[in-house]
């Protein structure tokens, strides 16, 4: 299969359909606003409504929304900006993975799902296209792209302690897509071991940064990378919005 699965607005029903979380909860702490970075304006138009828009425009058949300000986005984005596939508005969590997981709760029956974050706006069919081709042949993959720079492992103390080949380093980006089965096998697993306050399958100290983490931490299935785009940026500080802007004038 080639990596643009849509055609003539076709979407797949059954185990190939395709639900997508969208995560829209957090403060943004790094981006030294008072209004969270998913809804600060890009383009007149909030940071949040660009990744919708890519979806509703897409092969997915659903969108759930992740959100702290559950009104807020019904009225304010998913009714405004008409994003007939958002199914769900749910409440985020604490933290991230707890938002996920109420995600998951809410995504109904689907053979695939994937998470995105709503700070990304600049995710395009053609990455659709090519996570989808990739999660039916792996049943797990996350976009991202090679570094470009040389990347240092850094001791306690911030000396250099290694430095790893930079063919082999990838930063990583969402969506991040899985078969359904999988990810809730996964994330069951962490929310059971979190509820029961069992630690032993989860290494002390590991933070949850992103879902491929769960899945390597709770399976043994293997994560397959695959290409997304240097423009794919997530929006964290003010500078990234600045890019975003560029970015956005550029295809305008």
């Amino acid at each position: 299969m080639d990596g643009n699965p849509e055609q003539n607005g076709k979407t797949f029903r059954g185990e190939e359909s395709c639900v997508a979380i969208v995560l829209a909860a957090g403060r943004g702490a790094r981006m030294n606003s008072n209004v969270p970075k998913q809804y600060l304006p890009l383009g007149g138009k909030p940071v949040l409504y660009y990744a919708l828009k890519a979806f509703q425009e897409s092969f997915v058949e659903r969108v759930v929304l992740v959100a702290d300000e559950v009104e807020y986005c019904k009225k304010e984005i998913v009714e405004r900006f008409g994003f007939r596939k958002v199914s769900r508005v749910v409440a985020g969590g604490k933290e991230r993975y707890h938002s996920v997981w109420a995600g998951l709760q809410a995504a109904g029956e689907c053979g695939y799902i994937f998470i995105h974050d709503g700070a990304r706006p600049f995710v395009t069919e053609e990455i659709l296209g090519r996570a989808y081709a990739c999660v039916r042949e792996y049943d797990a993959c996350v976009v991202g792209m090679p570094v470009k720079d040389t990347v240092k492992i850094a001791d306690t103390d911030r000396f250099a302690a290694s430095t790893p080949k930079r063919d082999d380093v990838w930063m990583v980006q969402t969506p991040q897509v899985f078969s359904a089965g999988l990810i809730r096998s996964a994330y069951g697993a962490l929310m059971e071991s979190e509820t029961e306050r069992e630690r032993k399958a989860l290494p002390q100290n590991l933070r949850i940064t992103d879902d491929a983490m769960v899945v390597e931490t709770f399976t043994e299935h293997k994560v397959k990378l695959v290409e997304g785009s240097y423009q794919n940026i997530k929006i964290t500080t003010p500078e990234d919005l600045q890019v975003a802007e560029c970015f956005l004038n550029r295809e305008t």
